[in-house]
């Protein structure tokens, strides 16, 4: 079956991100997702190049959808509470699909953060676009956006499981998270540095 080159790459990211899901990143391997893909290893080196290169297209991609989740949102861009709040939703929701968390932390772990490019400009262009107009400072906006990646991180890793460890119910380590995210509230001014 003939596929536009576009197509063809969406084929193989969607292999990657379902065998990404439900066997972790270690899985990510030529062959199988070539198999998964229904094409060939010269096809996925063809339109990847290698399979680092497939793995940051996959997280890029994965980045992309939750920055879209993000600005699909319609929200008065005055109230910084409401942009906050929906913001947060969507990058809690983001990385609590293992997928993300995990290709995420394994990226870190194998040192392989160089290649996330595209994080920096997410996370200006968020600031920019949503929290820029909210009257937040852009200091403070890329501190709060740091702070609440890493909090959706932890929670997207090990959220649950810990939580079910000590006898929590579901969802209750997102629900302090999301607490402690919220008591982060931008000042009228920026501090200034003694």
């Amino acid at each position: 079956m003939r596929r536009t080159p576009e197509a063809a790459r969406e084929n193989i990211l969607a292999a990657a991100e379902q065998i990404l899901v439900h066997q972790g990143p270690q899985a990510l391997k030529l062959a199988d997702v070539a198999a998964a893909a229904g094409v060939s290893n010269g096809s996925v080196l063809h339109y990847f190049g290698s399979i680092q290169e497939l793995q940051t297209a996959l997280m890029e991609r994965m980045i992309a959808r939750l920055v879209e989740t993000v600005f699909a949102a319609q929200i008065d861009p005055t109230d910084i509470i409401a942009s906050r709040d929906q913001g947060v939703r969507a990058l809690f929701d983001a990385f609590e699909d293992k997928g993300t968390a995990r290709l995420a932390a394994w990226l870190v772990l194998t040192d392989e953060t160089a290649r996330l490019t595209s994080v920096r400009k997410a996370v200006q262009d968020v600031v920019a676009k949503r929290m820029a107009p909210a009257g937040v400072p852009p200091d403070i906006a890329e501190s709060v956006v740091l702070v609440s990646v890493v909090l959706a991180m932890g929670v997207g890793l090990f959220g649950d499981s810990l939580g079910a460890l000590m006898d929590k119910p579901p969802g209750h380590a997102r629900m302090l998270a999301e607490q402690l995210l919220h008591m982060l509230t931008p000042p009228d001014k920026p501090t200034e540095k003694s």
